[in-house]
């Protein structure tokens, strides 16, 4: 899988913002009435006087006060699950949130909805439709009635998990997964790894503040097939980065500044990491919400146990060491460390439930199924995860019967003994 360019990245990225379906919707209303007003003149006598088009302006006018009410209601509903799942769960959460295509589908569809009855009866107030307009104006109008009791049956039954914290989790667990095995199928982002110092060359610093969000690989390799260069990446996705911050590193022929600038704007930075490119975010995220359901003011280490479950199946997606073939071949990229997505996983939980034996020991069995999954991977990093389990359990003072229970699991003794 070759890596997105950064003009294909911005446009995904703006597709996923409500305002780009209630635009959608809103230009459906207004192609409708455009066709009603062609189909003037153009039906028979006897079908528009059968087909009810007398009552149009009544429903229209029903349809126009309804939607007004269920489109504000329902934005009040969204903007609670919101802040629901940000003091539940976590706020980086809310992101995942605002992109439901449900939620997106149903506000756009009701706003949609208000749109084309408000032009529908101005239309009308205005005398720009005869009779035949007026039949056609009503089989939309039907048609737009059927559309809107679709989308509040399905919104009422998305309302039943929509916010919740197993919603929110599902969808940290979901957004995770997809962006582990998008870097499992290319670990390197199509360049190649490197795994050394870096070299000596010309360094490409960042010009702002904040995380890097996407890196346009295609931008980068066409740089350095213009100027005869290699680019050796200091950065990835998740990274925080400030003004004079190497970005990366060029070696041979120096960049000219306007091929310096292209390389500079080939990294998007933002204020915020995004989970598409960053692999880690999506585990940080659903560790903060065990770390949360662990304080003393919550205390629910049910949900810490469960968020364990789901980090052990997003971290099983990375089985075997993978090498693509290069497709950015002058584009070196550092390696994504598994002792960091480890690390990133779990260690806030080690942490935070050092005191809980029961947490522990959930821990500890998924850290030794990640390692017996595939010892090359993960074995060094289970390895010292444990350790440090181990560390922190002692210096919570648990007791030593608990302690007994959590020495007593397969493949903890040797550790322990050492």
């Amino acid at each position: 899988m070759q890596s997105k360019g950064r003009y294909l990245w911005l446009l995904q990225n703006a597709l996923k913002k409500i305002w780009v379906r209630v635009a959608g919707f809103a230009l459906l209303a207004i192609v409708s009435l455009v066709i009603a007003r062609v189909f003037s003149g153009r039906l028979p006598v006897e079908l528009t006087q059968r087909s009810g088009a007398a009552v149009v302006e009544d429903l229209l006018t029903i349809l126009a006060s309804s939607m007004l009410a269920v489109t504000t209601f329902s934005l009040s509903i969204a903007v609670s699950a919101f802040a629901s799942a940000a003091s539940s769960a976590t706020p980086r959460a809310t992101a995942l949130l605002q992109e439901d295509n449900t939620t997106q589908n149903v506000l756009a569809t009701f706003i949609g909805s208000f749109l084309f009855s408000l032009l529908g009866l101005i239309a009308l107030s205005a005398g720009l439709y005869d009779e035949s307009s007026r039949a056609v104006l009503f089989a939309f109008t039907i048609a737009v009635i059927v559309w809107v009791i679709v989308a509040l049956i399905r919104w009422t039954n998305h309302l039943m998990s929509f916010g919740r914290m197993g919603d929110t989790l599902g969808r940290v667990e979901k957004a995770a997964t997809k962006s582990l095995a998008a870097r499992i199928d290319n670990p390197y982002l199509g360049g190649r790894p490197f795994l050394n110092a870096l070299p000596q060359g010309q360094q490409v610093c960042a010009t702002e503040a904040g995380y890097v969000q996407h890196i346009d690989m295609p931008a980068l390799q066409s740089i350095a097939d213009n100027a005869g260069t290699k680019i050796y990446l200091c950065q990835l996705p998740g990274h925080f980065v400030y003004p004079g911050k190497p970005l990366m590193v060029v070696t041979g022929t120096q960049l000219v500044s306007e091929a310096v600038s292209e390389a500079c704007s080939a990294v998007v930075v933002g204020a915020v990491r995004t989970f598409e490119d960053d692999p880690r975010f999506g585990l940080i995220v659903m560790a903060e919400i065990a770390s949360r359901s662990l304080s003393p003011a919550v205390n629910d280490p049910g949900t810490a146990i469960d968020v364990v479950g789901r980090l052990l199946r997003v971290l099983s997606l990375w089985s075997e060491r993978n090498e693509p073939e290069p497709g950015f071949p002058d584009i070196h990229v550092p390696v994504v460390s598994v002792n960091d997505l480890v690390t990133d996983a779990f260690r806030p939980i080690a942490r935070d439930g050092a005191a809980l034996v029961e947490v522990q020991c959930r821990l500890i069995k998924a850290l030794l199924a990640l390692k017996s999954q595939a010892p090359d991977v993960f074995g060094e990093a289970v390895n010292d995860m444990l350790a440090y389990i181990l560390d922190r359990m002692n210096a919570a003072g648990v007791a030593p019967d608990d302690m007994d229970e959590v020495i007593k699991i397969d493949g903890v003794v040797q550790l322990s003994d050492s």
